[in-house]
């Protein structure tokens, strides 16, 4: 595979990846804004915006780009992060030039049709509400609010039912006159690709781009705190949060390797003691969150309501043991899930420009997968251990349960185990 890297004058990156044994061309171009950089009173509008993207411009309507990106047998999407935006095709490798006109016109000259507008606002608003009915969905939206409270990170990336009712043209157009510039996005191409004649067609379609540089973005603040909602439900859903790393933190990998020690598959310290061991839930698992500016270990457990009570000194205590012994053995197997998913990523070019897209708008390169790799082979037990202590000694956890709760210990019994 060969990777390179231009710099269009107006300074929109293009990033190509030539797999020659492929004959598909996934490309996209990646947007360094999302829900973090809204304002309350257009909570949702990047997700909106993505919506409306698709939803005709100056010279296609909704159908015709439905129709010309299908016509050629491809696949056109999109997805709101909380940093970040993405729009993406995947076509053969001949047929990448409609696929970068589409992208391209759609990001430029899409019109925010009213009528448009109104349809796809029902559709977001029963997108919530899918959203509110899914509790092992919706858990993590309570969560994210009540650790990061009153910020624009703790807001939902597909607002409120309020907001989107509320929402216009005019929000739509701003958010993107503030974000959409040349040096905010970047254009990632892999598969069958050449990268010139990439480039010089960025530049003929994409070259007309505003230079503005990025607006300043709220800086994150975790609070921790809990948020409980008692309903009838079948399970009680709790999740946990505690102060993580942001990416570029050196603890970022041995942070990886300590949520996949306690929580990342069905050999793990949670997965063991807390199902297979003592029966208390069915699903349980924690994975690490990063931002531009700090982070969350997250813990989840789906359970009955009356093994809550046995259920959160667990978790706490499971927690805590992390900052004792680690077994070389369970280190290994940590290891060597994270490298296996690293190395997936690239046998797939869809999966590799979402990779490169993301490393671009964060560290403003892709980094190498050997790189990464002998990154995780340094994580010892030392590194988990440190991170574990960190975990425990900055906490002021954030907890949020769904369901029946009743039996849920107090807020402050829990928080109390940790310190």
């Amino acid at each position: 595979m060969t990777l390179r890297i231009s710099t269009l004058p107006n300074g929109l990156r293009v990033v190509s990846e030539t797999m020659p044994q492929v004959k598909t061309v996934s490309v996209g171009i990646w947007v360094d804004a999302g829900a973090r950089d809204e304002t309350p009173e257009i909570n949702g509008v990047a997700h909106m915006l993505e919506h409306m993207a698709f939803k005709g411009t100056e010279r296609r309507s909704a159908l015709a780009i439905a129709e010309e990106i299908e016509a050629v047998g491809g696949h056109l999407n999109a997805f709101t992060s909380r940093e970040q935006t993405a729009y993406y095709a995947r076509v053969m490798g001949e047929d990448i030039s409609l696929a970068l006109d589409i992208l391209s016109d759609i990001l430029q000259h899409s019109v925010f049709d009213p009528a448009e507008l109104e349809r796809e606002r029902e559709v977001i608003i029963q997108e919530i509400g899918q959203s509110e009915d899914t509790p092992d969905d919706i858990i993590f939206d309570h969560l994210q609010e009540t650790a990061y409270p009153a910020q624009s990170l703790g807001r939902p990336i597909l607002g409120s039912v309020e907001r989107v009712t509320n929402m216009g043209r005019a929000d739509l157009q701003g958010f993107m006159g503030r974000f959409y510039h040349a040096p905010t996005m970047v254009l990632v191409a892999a598969g069958a690709v050449d990268h010139d004649r990439l480039v010089a067609e960025a530049a003929h379609m994409l070259g007309g781009l505003a230079q503005t540089p990025r607006p300043a973005q709220q800086t994150a603040t975790y609070a921790g705190g809990e948020r409980r909602a008692e309903r009838d439900l079948e399970q009680a859903h709790v999740a946990v949060a505690l102060p993580g790393v942001a990416y570029d933190d050196p603890d970022y990998y041995a942070m990886h390797v300590y949520a996949t020690v306690l929580g990342g598959g069905m050999s793990s310290r949670l997965f063991q003691e807390v199902r297979e061991k003592r029966g208390l839930a069915y699903s349980v698992y924690a994975f690490p969150n990063s931002y531009r500016d700090g982070g969350m270990m997250t813990l989840y457990a789906g359970t009955s309501g009356e093994k809550l009570g046995e259920l959160m000194p667990v978790l706490a205590e499971e927690l805590g043991k992390l900052t004792g012994a680690v077994g070389e053995d369970e280190l290994q197997r940590a290891r060597a899930q994270l490298k296996v998913g690293l190395v997936s990523s690239l046998e797939s070019s869809g999966a590799r420009i979402e990779q490169i897209g993301r490393q671009m708008l964060l560290f403003g390169r892709p980094l190498d997968i050997d790189e990464v790799l002998a990154a995780v082979d340094r994580v010892d037990a030392a590194a988990v251990r440190r991170v574990a202590e960190q975990v425990m000694r900055k906490a002021k956890p954030t907890l949020a349960a769904l369901g029946p709760i009743g039996q849920l210990e107090s807020y402050q019994r829990f928080a109390a185990r940790f310190g």
